[in-house]
């Protein structure tokens, strides 16, 4: 007989973590030097492992050979050589040659990419594999290819001369004004170091030049297995055979009988500030950079546990501060942030990172220090940590819910920082009773204090950067000496904490009633109609404990829009959010969702608008309250606020001004769509055109009748307690007695896309600090509306032949791109169920200048060779597996079926039915992939893309104004029908904001091939 209710596993689960004992330790207690979960050990030969069993996704594994060598062990004529090894691992080794380990990868659905890659780093070189398991052989080849890495890498002068090209470009696409301004920063960090003359990317005179000789020497000296660990995780049945599978591949080589150590390379400390205004004449807008240099922290005892608790909660309570100043009244800064990073293997830094307006960089690095300074001298208030603790716990608690759902390259991670760094390994399980054991005796003075450690005397790099010079130095000087000055003399205030509303939803709505439910059980989901109206369809799934994921979509947009009033209203969504609207201000907003899990953002395109979001199932009732203020709440325009957000797009707009890559891409648009103003960039004139009520006024609009909109939702909901929410705070939302923005989808206004008919070659020339060079082929695509679903599905089997064959040729071959990319675009019709499809397929890749042409024309060429000889078995073989091993991990994701289901609703063959749209989307997917062979692949790719493909496109290049004119004009010249404009822009990088600078390491110091 069944004592217990049915479900109790679940409940017993949901309220597992708030149950969860707490521990009794000691903080001098060690934590476990042997990793949690693993089988964990040292072969004989000296190389590490670790084994680890784990089902998500299903039949998959995550692998990765760690070598502890990276730039720093680099000789002044090797200097970018140890990225130039892990390139010609892939490339040759003493099994497989001439890339053969990409082609048998990708063979059994292991992109390159995405599924094999590597990193080097300043410390360390990561080769990474991502493979499935399902046959038996598959581990052990995979586990074999890093075997070859760790020793059999072959280094010959003509592998080297294959791949050089490819290294060069990695090296010039990380020659922009971002990548310049990380490597300044850098070296000024790491000064009287090393590491400062040791970047990963190396020197381009070095990679140029560097004999495979020398590369050799490198890697014979530095790749010992006792340098090295094999990691893997996976779902594995058995990981005692996955060790003996290691001990096949690796356990027969022989270690060198004496290897080099590891040297220290120390970064010295300096108590005296340094300081720097790096003028960048194509950065995105200006910054301030602060760093404070110290010593990477032990981690092996629960103290040390405990201090790294206190100092996360210091930059969350500081993020917090920052957030809320950036809102108010003329702020100092737009957005600013601060964290801590380990940098290389001494040092960790504490960075803050601050955008702000142009000549706004001293003020903004005065609010910094000022506050940094207010926390010395007053502290945190409880109400603050306890926000922060709040916010903790609940990600903590997020972690062990799912502790049964992690990823296995997320476990992979953890291994590798275990190898690397030594960080221990202990488990989610007794990492969550720990930290919910300490935080509740983490006070606000201990956290307060961490910010002592922010100091200007402490090993200080403070750093601004403008596109045009306004800071000087002597500026810089003055702040810190004028906020030293403040603090002494204890003169900065005590912070002035607002006052925060106790609900969200103050008085509850009546709750709406069912209309309509149907279910449909081929996709497990079941549909309601509310009783004003709205749609909601819902999948209940168990692959993540702590995620809901939803997205509510109307039909009419952008699109309906005189152009009088385009301006205004295309910004309403920027201004709205500015000011808050769910009925409070982002900054109070930010306090009342402490410690829940709950998000919802809006979007208006030129055909729908939308609004989605995500939750943690505890906070359901959060997120309806979010969308139920969406609806029921008017966002009202206050002069500082519209002040603040004109400013913000001012800024925005004199970047993308500045900016060779906008300039571009506009100029791509402006020839494969047309010139009218939906495409054109929004320039300043535009902006005074902005009218903020007229914004406000429209986006209120387009959130205010319920029963024009349907909502997918999709996550581990229990129906029971879901269903009761969604009729309180959805079906609660009030009808209004006219309709407001109900649009029938077939009557919608079309966007005025105007697709080339002929042959386009252009080029885009701007003045560049270091020559880049960018190429976009692009192709008019239409489908015709009977064979409209099985074509679809076609484009994306092309879509990714072309990218694999282009990336084959253009690098593989002639060795002279770093990656190549192919994008679709099939929105250039409005969303009618009538009428064929029109959109482009565009195949991008950035180069040397001086071959641009020339590999535009071998593009084309093997685009052509494929429509007239077809791909090979091998082509159709290997793009199958790929989109398999892709559709078996997305059949365990939520964002998956989301996106499945939402398809089906907006699918031209939707006709109230939405299991049955699916089913059709679903059988053509099955029936293209069992019809694709390299016959009906040829025949597509003639039917899709302009046939033969070198009479109809258009070929973009961007250039260094510079440049070799002979060669701009053989490319203008050599085709009949053309024409050719020469476009001069200011040079710039592109982007609304800033980098967030805090993660500017990452992108710096590790390269990935």
């Amino acid at each position: 007989m069944d004592l217990l209710p049915a479900d109790s596993s679940q409940i017993a689960k949901k309220h597992g973590f708030r149950s969860l004992k707490l521990v009794s330790v000691d903080m001098d207690d060690s934590l476990s030097e042997t990793p949690f979960g693993v089988e964990f050990g040292t072969l004989e030969n000296g190389l590490c492992y670790y084994v680890r069993s784990n089902s998500k996704p299903n039949m998959r594994a995550a692998l990765a050979l760690a070598v502890k060598a990276g730039s720093v062990l680099e000789e002044e004529n090797e200097r970018g050589v140890a990225h130039v090894v892990e390139h010609l691992a892939f490339s040759a080794t003493t099994k497989y040659t001439n890339h053969d380990i990409v082609r048998f990868l990708e063979g059994i659905g292991a992109e390159f990419g995405p599924c094999q890659n590597a990193v080097t780093s300043a410390d360390e070189t990561v080769y990474e594999l991502f493979v499935p398991v399902d046959k038996p052989e598959l581990l052990s080849q995979a586990i074999s290819i890093l075997a070859e890495f760790s020793s059999e890498v072959r280094v010959s002068t003509d592998d080297l001369e294959k791949e050089r090209g490819a290294v060069l470009e990695e090296y010039r696409g990380n020659r922009n004004a971002t990548g310049r301004m990380q490597d300044a920063h850098w070296v000024l960090m790491m000064e009287g170091s090393k590491y400062a003359e040791r970047l990963p990317i190396g020197l381009e005179k070095v990679i140029r030049t560097v004999s495979a000789d020398t590369v050799k020497q490198f890697y014979r000296k530095w790749y010992h297995l006792h340098n090295m660990a094999l990691i893997a995780v996976g779902d594995f049945s058995d990981t005692q055979n996955v060790v003996e599978l290691i001990k096949t591949h690796f356990g027969e080589k022989i270690s060198a009988p004496d290897p080099p150590r590891i040297p220290y390379f120390p970064v010295p400390s300096h108590e005296e500030p340094r300081f720097s205004c790096f003028v960048e004449s194509e950065a995105a807008g200006s910054a301030v950079m602060i760093s404070c240099k110290v010593p990477v922290d032990e981690l092996n005892t629960v103290r040390d546990y405990r201090n790294l608790l206190v100092e996360s909660m210091f930059f969350q309570a500081l993020n917090q501060r920052f957030f809320k100043i950036s809102r108010r009244n003329d702020p100092p800064f737009f957005s600013c942030s601060g964290a801590a990073d380990v940098l290389v293997r001494p040092v960790k830094a504490y960075i803050m990172t601050s955008s702000c307006k142009e000549k706004g960089t001293v003020d903004a690095l005065e609010s910094m220090l000022i506050e940094v300074a207010r926390v010395r001298l007053h502290g945190f208030s409880e109400r603050e940590i306890s926000i922060v603790r709040a916010l903790q716990m609940s990600e903590i608690e997020s972690a062990y819910l799912e502790r049964d759902q992690m990823q296995s390259t997320s476990l992979r991670d953890e291994c590798l920082q275990h190898f690397l760094r030594n960080e221990p390994v202990i488990g989610i399980e007794y990492e969550a009773q720990l930290q919910k054991t300490i935080l509740s005796c983490i006070s606000a003075y201990e956290v307060s204090n961490y910010a002592e450690k922010f100091r200007t005397s402490c090993s200080c790099v403070i750093k601004t950067i403008e596109p045009q010079a306004s800071a000087t130095v002597d500026d810089i000087k003055i702040v810190v000496s004028k906020i030293n000055c403040l603090e002494q003399e204890r003169s900065i205030p005590p912070w002035d904490d607002e006052n925060i509303p106790e609900e969200i939803v103050s008085i509850k709505p009546y709750p709406g009633h069912i209309v309509q439910q149907i279910e449909y059980s081929n996709i497990g989901a079941t549909e309601l109609i509310l009783s004003n109206g709205m749609r909601v369809c819902y999948k209940c799934t168990d692959f993540l404990d702590d995620q809901v994921l939803f997205t509510g979509f109307s039909y009419g947009g952008l699109s309906e829009l005189p152009e009088s009033e385009y301006f205004s209203c295309s910004m309403s969504s920027t201004i709205a959010e500015e000011i808050g609207v769910f009925g409070y201000r982002p900054s109070v907003l930010m306090d009342m969702l402490a410690g829940k899990r709950a998000e919802v953002g809006t979007k208006l395109g030129a055909y729908m608008r939308t609004f989605s979001g995500d939750c943690s199932p505890s906070d359901l009732e959060t997120a309806l309250q979010l969308l139920y203020q969406l609806f029921t709440t008017d966002v009202e325009p206050g002069e500082e606020d519209t002040k603040r957000v004109m400013q913000m797009a001012e800024e925005a707009v004199h970047a993308q001004e500045r900016d060779p890559y906008t300039a571009f891409a506009n100029r791509v648009r402006e020839l494969n769509y047309g010139n009218s103003y939906f495409f054109r960039p929004i320039r300043i004139c535009d902006l005074k055109k902005v009218d903020p009520f007229k914004a406000c006024e429209y986006f209120n609009n387009c959130f205010k009748d319920p029963s024009t909109f349907t909502l997918v939702i999709v996550g581990n909901i229990d129906p029971a307690i879901a269903c009761p929410l969604v009729l309180q705070y959805l079906g609660g939302i009030p009808r209004p007695l006219e309709p407001i923005f109900q649009f029938n989808r077939d009557d919608l206004k079309g966007l005025p896309f105007t697709f080339p008919s002929t042959i386009i070659r252009e080029v885009v020339r701007s003045p560049m600090v270091e020559a880049q060079c960018s190429v976009q082929l692009c192709f008019p695509v239409e489908l015709e509306n009977e064979s409209m679903v099985e074509d679809i599905h076609f484009v994306g089997f092309l879509s990714k032949l072309l990218e694999t064959k282009i990336l084959q040729v253009l690098r593989f071959k002639h060795g002279q791109i770093y990656s190549a990319g192919v994008s679709v675009f099939l929105g250039g019709n409005k969303p009618s169920r009538i009428g064929n499809v029109r959109g482009d397929i565009s195949v991008n890749f950035s180069c040397d200048p001086d071959i641009s042409t020339r590999l535009v024309d071998l593009a084309l060429n093997e685009i052509l060779r494929l429509q007239e000889d077809g791909p090979s078995d091998e082509d159709v073989s290997t793009i199958l597996e790929i989109e398999q091993r892709a559709h078996e991990n997305g059949l365990q994701e939520n964002y998956y079926w989301l996106d499945k289901i939402l398809r089906s609703y907006q699918s031209r063959i939707y006709s109230g039915d939405v299991g049955t749209s699916f089913e059709v989307q679903d059988e053509s997917r099955s029936k293209v992939k069992k019809s694709l062979t390299p016959l009906t692949a040829q025949s597509a790719l003639q039917r899709i893309l302009p046939f033969p493909c070198n009479k109809q496109y258009t070929a973009v290049i961007l250039m260094p104004q510079a440049s070799h004119f002979k060669s701009l004009r053989s490319f203008i010249h050599s085709v009949p029908n053309h024409y050719g404009r020469d476009v001069k822009i200011l040079a710039g990088i592109a982007g609304v904001t800033i980098l967030v600078i805090s993660l500017w390491r990452y992108s710096r110091s590790t390269l990935k091939s």
